[in-house]
């Protein structure tokens, strides 16, 4: 179940990242929560000076030492979270465990904390409307904070930190030196440039400071421009695997793009094919590929595994646009077949999936030879093959309860009777905020189960799927109004009986007047969406 989640985390959606946020700001990869009551200046944390202190090696941020803190470290971290924010109660430990190494390597680089929801100002200063949220303040200024891009762990953050309290590149000087820092390691990316002070240099440097799992050098002597056969700027990436070698020349006119650059170099970096492990699994998702072709096979069958080679061969003629990648249906991939509706006896099969909106797509008959697949992933590409959908079969009692049970089977049907005003919320057996509100949804059952023309339903849509409705974020709310056209509202305010009776009795929408909107995370307006970082989450709910 815990690997499940951990394969759904970017296979149920293009997902990177944690954090909990307002209603309405939902952005990539966030787990958005309910809007946060606003506070009043005498309700914050007294505060009596400017004096710092720390709580397990994170300094405590406030207002009044906020300066203070910029002033005294040069590179300052700082956490915006939110007491009741689950993720940041999952970060924690690990902002932790990044303090304590940054600290003791140096005190001019440190992570501080501020409780956004007290803090109001400074939540207000800097923008904060996701939990947690993670700025970079340089040199005490206090204007341009940077945005936090790493993982969300302690081994990611002190990379990132230490990227950039330090060169991001190592000055190589000579062959020698050059041939054993590529040597060194699997993927080592070079820069080689005539002048190290150009623009092309310090993009350079840049995408080093964002690419922390990688080395990366430069070298400007001619000599190695020599030896490694080079005569105008180029960035080489020379890995252990696969063409061993790939060069990007950098365009004389047009310079280095550090955002094309970094996406090429995170593409290149990884082999041909992948098999889906724990060791690869975020290299897998990380690389932000937008769409993945899957050979699910038995490596303990012989037959089986020889169908690598061909899956390989096709694999080449979509690097960068489709990622291959090998799951053992009895190995480490093997609890995540359900997701895919599968099982150990259905291998060898072949799924492609489009990250962007979580469709899948099979083969009528599976196929394996390199051309069969690459007609496949060709025609997926070119729009030529539907998604398969996957659907539960219905409960027995799904209509005669007071929140019917939709499956994808039963959902056309149910959804848009144009003799029903029909109210569903889609959900994840595992979403924290889909159980705080299910009793409330149960009420809301009770309440209307003999009403003629309202129907409260549910489905799960880890388990179920439909072609035109995308869900991504859980719970989600969307009301069927009654008629013809097909129509479809999503319900985004508070998550009570009252506030649910008001909107059906008002024929899907509210009353001109505000709702109350109660203290997150009780009858919140979040939402949750798995994530690659954020599969701890699915392990805690699990």
């Amino acid at each position: 179940l815990v690997w499940l989640l951990v394969l759904s985390l970017a296979w149920l959606g293009p997902a990177w990242g944690d954090s909990e946020v307002p209603e309405g700001k939902e952005e990539d990869g966030e787990v958005t929560a309910g809007e946060e009551e606003e506070k009043e200046e005498d309700e914050e944390e007294e505060v009596l000076s400017d004096e710092l202190k720390e709580e397990d090696s994170v300094l405590v941020l406030h207002k009044h030492n906020f300066d203070r803190a910029l002033s005294e470290h040069r590179l300052l971290l700082v956490e915006f979270y939110a007491p009741w924010c689950g993720h940041c109660r999952r970060l924690a430990p690990e902002f932790a465990q990044a303090a304590a190494t940054l600290r003791n390597e140096s005190e001019a680089v440190r992570l501080g904390k501020v409780d956004a929801t007290v803090q109001v100002n400074l939540s207000s200063e800097f923008g904060i409307d996701a939990y947690p949220t993670l700025k970079l303040f340089r040199d005490g200024n206090r204007t341009h904070p940077l945005a936090y891009t790493g993982r969300m762990d302690a081994e990611g953050i002190v990379r990132w930190m230490q990227r950039r309290a330090g060169p991001s590149a190592t000055l190589l000087q000579d062959t020698d030196t050059a041939a054993a820092f590529i040597g060194a390691q699997d993927v080592v990316v070079v820069g080689f440039f005539k002048d190290l002070r150009g623009e092309a240099a310090q993009a350079f440097y840049e995408v080093a400071g964002e690419v922390v799992d990688t080395a990366f050098g430069v070298a400007e002597a001619d000599e190695l421009f020599e030896a490694y056969g080079l005569s105008a700027d180029t960035v080489c990436l020379f890995k252990k695997f696969d063409e061993g070698r790939t060069d990007f020349p950098v365009d004389p006119s047009q310079g280095l793009d550090v955002a094309e650059l970094t996406r090429l170099l995170r593409v290149h970096s990884l082999e041909l094919l992948l098999e889906f492990s724990n060791e690869t699994s975020s290299q897998i998702f990380g690389a932000k590929i937008p769409h993945h072709m899957l050979l699910f096979l038995n490596k303990s069958v012989a037959e089986q595994l020889a169908l690598r080679d061909d899956f390989q061969t096709a694999a080449s003629a979509f690097r960068g646009e489709v990622l291959f990648v090998v799951v053992d249906v009895n190995g480490y991939g093997a609890t995540v077949l359900p997701f895919f509706g599968l099982k150990p006896a259905d291998a060898p099969t072949l799924r492609f999936i489009k990250m962007a909106n979580n469709r899948k797509y099979r083969m009528d008959v599976d196929a394996f030879s390199a051309t069969a697949v690459r007609d496949f992933v060709q025609a997926v590409l070119d729009g030529k093959v539907k998604p398969h959908l996957l659907s539960e079969e219905p409960p027995e009692d799904w209509d005669t309860r007071p929140v019917k049970v939709l499956v994808g089977k039963t959902f056309e049907q149910v959804a848009f009777d144009e003799t029903k005003n029909v109210f569903v919320k889609f959900y994840a057996p595992w979403c924290s905020h889909c159980k705080e509100m299910a009793a409330a949804w149960e009420e809301l059952g009770e309440r209307y189960k003999d009403h003629k023309d309202i129907v409260i339903a549910e489905m799960d849509a880890t388990a179920n799927e439909l072609e035109n409705i995308t869900i991504n974020g859980y719970p989600t709310l969307h009301y069927f109004p009654a008629g013809p056209g097909r129509k479809m509202v999503e319900y985004k305010s508070t998550r009570n009986v009252e506030t649910f009776s008001k909107f059906l009795e008002n024929g899907g929408t509210l009353p001109e007047e505000p709702p109350v909107v109660s203290k997150a995370p009780e009858n919140s307006t979040g939402t949750e969406k798995p994530s690659p970082s954020g599969s701890a989450e699915a392990r805690d709910e699990l």
